[in-house]
C-alpha cells in the first residue's frame, strides 16, 4: 500500500506541472512504475530496460524525451500497417460506438463482413475460420482441430521454431524458450530445421531439391519409427521467423505436403508472422503453392492495433464437425472490435497495395542486406528477399562460421551493437547472433536507406569482434 501511494502521488505531483517540462521525469517515473507492477516477456524482471513509448505513427515511435525510433521489427513482426493508421482506428471507434462486444455463440454483422474479407484472401479450401486472441491460442486450437478430426496424438514440429508460450503451443517451439516449461503436453516429435547455413545434413554442392530431399527423408524415416499412423499434423512456419529468417530450400514445401498426405497426417502452417503479406505474398505457402489443411494467423490480421487470432480449416476438416461439436472456445471469439480492426486492414491491404510494397520493397531491403555482407567481415549469412522479412547473422568468422554470441545467450558486442541502434534511433530484435530486419509493409525506401546507415554504422562495431 505504501509504494502505491507514493507512485500515485509522484504521478500526481507531476500531472500539476507541464509534461513538455518534465518529460525526463515522467519516463523515468513510468518505467519504474511498469517494472515494479508488471511483468516483461522472456525478461528477469531486474535487468529489462524498456523504452518508454509516448507516440507513433507510421514506422516510428517516440519517447518522452522526443527521440525519435525506426520501428524496424514492426513492433513484434506484427504492426504491417505500421501505427496509428486512421482508417483502422476508425473502424475502431465505430464499431465501439454500434456494438462493442456480443458472446460467442451470437451471430454479427460485422463478423458476417470480417470472416468474408478473410476467406476471399485464404488459399484453396481454407474457408472456415475460427477466431481468438492471438498466435498461440491460434495454434493451440490448431492442435485441438488436428487430434480431434484425425483421432490421433502426435505431432511432428521441428527446431528453431516457435510457435507461442500457451501449453500446447511451447511444447511445439523447438529453442530454448520450451526447456523451462517442460515437461508439458506430449506427443511432440522434432526434426531438422531447414537452414542450410548451419544444417548438418547439407553437403556443399546440394542443390536446394537436393537438400529438401534429405529434409524429408529424414523427417519420413522418423515417422516411420514412430509409428506413422499415431501422428495427427506436421507443424511448421513456412518461413521461420524469430528463430532467425528461415527459408525453406526448392521443392521441400511440396515434400512435406506429399509426406502428409502418403499418411494421412495433417499438414499445420504457422503463418502468425508471415500471414498478410509479410512476405510478399498475402500468405506465405502462396509462394510453393501449397494448401495446407490448417492455417494458423494473428499479428498482421489486425495490424496489432488490437488483439485477433485465427485458426482456418479446410472444407473436408470441417466436414467432421458438422455434427459433432468442435471441443474449443473462448469468452471473446470473434469479438466485435478486433474483427473491425481486421476488416479494415483487409481493405487497406488493397486498397493501398501494401502487399505488392512488401514484396517490391524486400528486394530492395534485401539487396541492401547483402552490400552490408559485402563490406562488413562480421556479416556471416544475410536471410530474405521475399518480402519485408529478412535476418542478418553475424559471426567472429566466416571460415568456421563461429556465431558472435552462442546460443542461447549473447554477448559483448552483440551488446554494444544493439546499443549502439538504440541510441542512434532503430529499434529491432537481435536473438543470439543475428538481428531481424522486419519493417512495416508501407515502408518506403527513404526510410530503409536511412535505416541501413545506422546499420551500416553499427557493423563497424562488430567488425572490430572479428578474428
Amino acid at each position: 500500500t505504501t509504494v502505491k501511494n507514493t507512485f500515485n502521488k509522484s504521478f500526481l505531483q507531476n500531472s500539476k506541472k507541464s509534461f513538455s517540462d518534465y518529460n525526463a521525469q515522467v519516463e523515468k517515473e513510468i518505467k519504474k512504475i511498469c517494472q515494479q507492477n508488471t511483468v516483461y516477456s522472456w525478461s528477469a524482471s531486474n535487468k529489462v530496460n524498456p523504452i518508454a513509448i509516448k507516440n507513433c505513427k507510421g514506422s516510428y515511435m517516440w519517447d518522452w524525451s522526443g527521440k525519435k525510433y525506426m520501428d524496424f521489427n514492426s513492433g513484434l513482426m506484427c504492426s504491417n500497417l505500421g501505427h496509428e493508421h486512421p482508417k483502422v482506428i476508425q473502424a475502431i471507434k465505430d464499431q465501439l460506438d454500434t456494438l462493442s462486444f456480443a458472446a460467442p455463440q451470437h451471430a454479427t454483422q460485422i463478423r458476417a463482413e470480417a470472416s468474408q474479407a478473410i476467406v476471399n484472401e485464404l488459399p484453396g479450401d481454407l474457408n472456415k475460420i475460427f477466431f481468438c486472441l492471438g498466435g498461440a491460442e491460434a495454434n493451440e486450437n490448431g492442435i485441438k482441430f488436428a487430434r480431434q478430426y484425425t483421432k490421433r496424438h502426435k505431432i511432428m514440429s521441428r527446431y528453431r521454431s516457435y510457435h507461442g508460450a500457451t501449453h500446447g503451443s511451447m511444447m511445439l517451439t523447438g529453442d530454448q524458450r520450451r526447456w523451462v516449461n517442460e515437461p508439458g503436453m506430449g506427443g511432440v516429435i522434432r526434426t531438422f530445421p531447414t537452414l542450410k547455413y548451419r544444417c548438418p545434413l547439407y553437403e556443399k554442392g546440394m542443390s536446394d531439391n537436393e537438400y529438401a530431399q534429405k529434409l524429408v527423408e529424414i523427417m519420413e524415416f522418423q515417422l516411420k519409427y514412430e509409428n506413422p499412423e499415431s501422428f495427427a499434423a506436421v507443424y511448421l512456419e513456412p518461413i521461420v521467423g524469430s528463430n532467425g529468417l528461415i527459408i525453406p530450400p526448392g521443392d521441400y514445401m511440396q515434400r512435406v505436403r506429399k509426406l502428409c498426405d502418403k499418411y494421412g497426417i495433417l499438414m499445420v502452417c504457422d503463418e502468425v508472422m508471415t500471414g498478410f503479406g509479410r512476405t510478399g505474398e498475402m500468405f506465405a505457402v502462396n509462394h510453393w503453392d501449397v494448401v495446407p489443411d490448417i492455417l494458423t494467423s494473428a499479428k498482421g490480421l489486425t495490424s496489432a492495433f488490437v488483439p485477433l487470432g485465427m485458426c482456418a480449416v479446410r472444407e473436408h476438416i470441417m466436414k467432421a464437425f458438422e455434427d459433432t461439436p468442435f471441443s474449443g472456445g473462448l469468452t471473446y471469439q470473434a469479438h466485435p472490435v478486433s474483427l473491425a480492426a481486421a476488416k479494415a486492414c483487409m481493405e487497406i491491404y488493397k486498397e493501398e497495395k501494401i502487399v505488392e510494397n512488401s514484396k517490391n520493397m524486400g528486394k530492395v531491403m534485401f539487396s541492401m542486406m547483402e552490400d552490408l555482407k559485402k563490406k562488413h567481415p562480421s556479416v556471416g549469412d544475410v536471410r530474405g528477399g521475399l518480402g519485408l522479412f529478412g535476418a542478418v547473422e553475424l559471426v567472429k568468422n566466416r571460415e568456421t562460421k563461429e556465431p558472435l554470441a552462442e546460443y542461447p545467450g549473447t554477448s559483448e558486442a552483440m551488446g554494444e551493437f544493439m546499443g549502439f541502434l538504440r541510441n542512434n534511433g532503430v529499434y529491432t530484435l537481435a536473438v543470439v547472433n543475428y538481428f531481424m530486419a522486419c519493417p512495416p509493409l508501407n515502408t518506403t525506401e527513404k526510410e530503409l536507406k536511412e535505416t541501413f546507415e545506422v546499420l551500416d554504422r553499427a557493423l563497424d562495431i562488430t567488425d572490430k569482434y572479428v578474428v
